[in-house]
């Protein structure tokens, strides 16, 4: 039951005039807003999941500027090639400031096929802290030597900025943009969902513990890298993935004709 992929039933309905593959991921990204909807990762109608279109790597998939998270479908997601066009028709309007971070990232990283950012209360708190994610819980110790940090220099519409994004995550599966929210990046939505779900967890008990009185038990570096070792290479990965993704729809009721 864990492993049943809730989306399989919706291939057939693919638009004639569309590939198998990317129907596929529309599927999945449509998906993974409802995943951050239920988990109330939502900032309104901004902030970003992107994914990549297979066979095409300078274009990827965005929600549209306007719609709840809730509200986005495999149909309406909006195609787009790095440098902000729309690929294809012109479609719906895309958030320069969504563009700007999710353009970089795909732009540098072959590897970044999902891009998430995030505006939860928990992450931007801890972004908003000099001395950024603590790695002394859980959760914080899977992420050790996996976060980056890019520090603030205003709303994210100016393309410039982009290199020096990109610049700052390196090879990093994580990155805190300091006095801004999160940034999780993954091969595909499942991969990147465990990767952001650690990260926001990692931060929700930091804010938790700030509140108590007391100083923190310190972790060693030896026991910090062997649990981001031991994390990493948790058996089976992707099927370990696949399983937090659908329990998450699975436990939020989603109807999945709701995604077309």
């Amino acid at each position: 039951m864990s492993s049943i992929d809730l989306l399989t039933g919706l291939e057939p309905l693919r638009p004639a005039d569309m590939a198998p593959a990317e129907w596929r991921l529309r599927l999945e990204l449509a998906a993974c807003y409802r995943v951050f909807d239920a988990m109330g990762w939502t900032e309104l109608i901004f902030n970003h999941i992107t994914l990549r279109v297979p066979g095409t790597p300078d274009t990827f998939l965005i929600n549209p500027f306007g719609l709840n998270y809730e509200e986005v479908t495999a149909r309406n997601l909006v195609r787009i090639h790095l440098d902000g066009t729309p690929a294809g028709s012109v479609g719906p309007h895309v958030n320069k400031a969504g563009f700007v971070i999710h353009s970089a990232i795909h732009g540098a990283r072959a590897d970044a096929h999902c891009v998430m950012h995030i505006h939860t209360t928990a992450g931007m708190a801890v972004a908003t802290k000099q001395a950024g994610l603590g790695h002394d819980d859980f959760y914080g110790a899977e992420l050790f030597g996996q976060v980056a940090y890019h520090d603030f220099e205003g709303i994210t519409v100016h393309d410039d900025e982009g290199p020096r994004l990109a610049a700052s995550l390196g090879d990093k599966r994580t990155m805190v943009l300091r006095n801004h929210g999160l940034l999780g990046v993954g091969c595909n939505v499942f991969n990147a969902f465990r990767w952001m779900w650690t990260l926001q967890r990692a931060c929700e008990l930091q804010v938790a513990m700030g509140s108590l009185p007391g100083p923190d038990i310190a972790l060693s570096g030896e026991v910090r890298r062997g649990c981001a070792r031991d994390a990493a290479a948790f058996e089976p990965r992707d099927q370990l993935e696949r399983m937090l993704f659908w329990s998450v729809l699975r436990k939020a009721r989603l109807d999945p004709r709701s995604l077309l």
